[in-house]
């Protein structure tokens, strides 16, 4: 396969800093862009050289000259959407989450097993050089996890994207953003969460989701983490990440690293980009050549949506 043929779901927000990515990776065209609003659709193809333009996805599905597809499309489309480029016979990296529930997420990783081709799910920080860096050192045995304290802020009180602009469906803690944090934690750690619990504030009178989320985690280990998250947060936003090692402690701000004492950490050198949603093409695209599985398959992040859905029953239970 010399060329890689993309179709790409969802022009918004993140579905551009896709496009922006693979603009540095050889070997990948994308041959077809899928979006809700087809002017606007258009208005981003052409932005990016891409030809056909679609508001059906079942339409990019169709073409012979679409290898594989990256969703970017709203989280509650993603199972349905995923398994039917599975169908197709299509390689599909589907945006996180990979579901907004545990029965969606196993279904699409038995349509994974059933056909054999590449599923991989956008859980970046697993490829951001900051983590990357941490995670080095955890496999060569000069760092051990203690405790990881997360925050995860946002200011959003009304339905928008990450643009400022008006979403067509609903954002949610505990299943887009949790996701993140969840998995990396287990990946960090290199073991499966023995214990979860969550808590979360009012619900928005509209939107229907809470605003305001506290979960904390334990392995078997007994490193534990904690995590922070509000779309009340009227500040600086974005994921912030501490790791307390018995080694050092790290703090992770965006793509740049500090020790706890704020000194500078170069991660520039720890792969061939900065930017983690290109590594993370480059990951699945190499996955898709090598005939391999790719760093977060559907099958290795399968457990982070069940501890998510263990945190839904702990947040039904608690009446929270």
């Amino acid at each position: 396969m010399s060329v890689i043929r993309i179709a790409l779901a969802g022009a918004g927000a993140f579905g551009v800093k896709h496009l922006e990515a693979l603009q540095n990776v050889d070997g990948v065209e994308v041959v077809s862009l899928i979006g809700r609003e087809l002017e606007k659709t258009r208005g981003v193809a052409e932005k990016f050289g891409i030809e056909h333009v679609t508001t059906n996805l079942d339409e990019s599905l169709a073409r012979k000259d679409v290898d594989a597809v990256i969703l970017c499309t709203p989280t509650q489309l993603h199972a349905a959407q995923g398994m039917a480029c599975m169908r197709a016979g299509k390689h599909v990296q589907i945006e996180i989450p990979l579901a907004d529930s545990w029965a969606d997420a196993q279904a699409v990783a038995r349509m994974q097993q059933e056909t054999g081709l590449v599923c991989m799910v956008g859980h970046t920080r697993r490829f951001n050089p900051s983590h990357q860096w941490i995670h080095r050192r955890i496999a060569k045995g000069e760092l051990k996890i203690q405790q990881m304290d997360v925050q995860t802020y946002f200011f959003r009180r009304t339905n928008t994207n990450a643009l400022g602009q008006p979403r067509s469906w609903t954002d949610h803690l505990l299943w887009h953003h949790a996701a993140h944090t969840v998995d990396l934690f287990r990946y960090q750690t290199g073991e499966d969460i023995v214990a979860a619990n969550a808590l979360q504030g009012p619900m928005h009178p509209e939107l229907g989701i809470a605003m305001d989320m506290s979960i904390q985690l334990k392995t078997r280990s007994g490193a534990i983490c904690t995590l922070s998250l509000s779309f009340n947060n009227d500040g600086p936003f974005g994921t912030f990440f501490r790791y307390i090692c018995d080694n050092g402690t790290y703090i992770a701000r965006y793509d740049d690293l500090v020790t706890g004492r704020d000194e500078p950490v170069d991660v520039s050198k720890v792969d061939v980009s900065m930017n983690g949603i290109e590594l993370q093409d480059r990951e699945f695209l190499a996955a898709i050549r090598e005939g391999r599985e790719p760093n977060a398959s559907v099958q290795q992040v399968l457990p982070c949506y069940r501890t998510l859905h263990e945190l839904e029953l702990s947040l039904a239970s608690n009446g929270a």
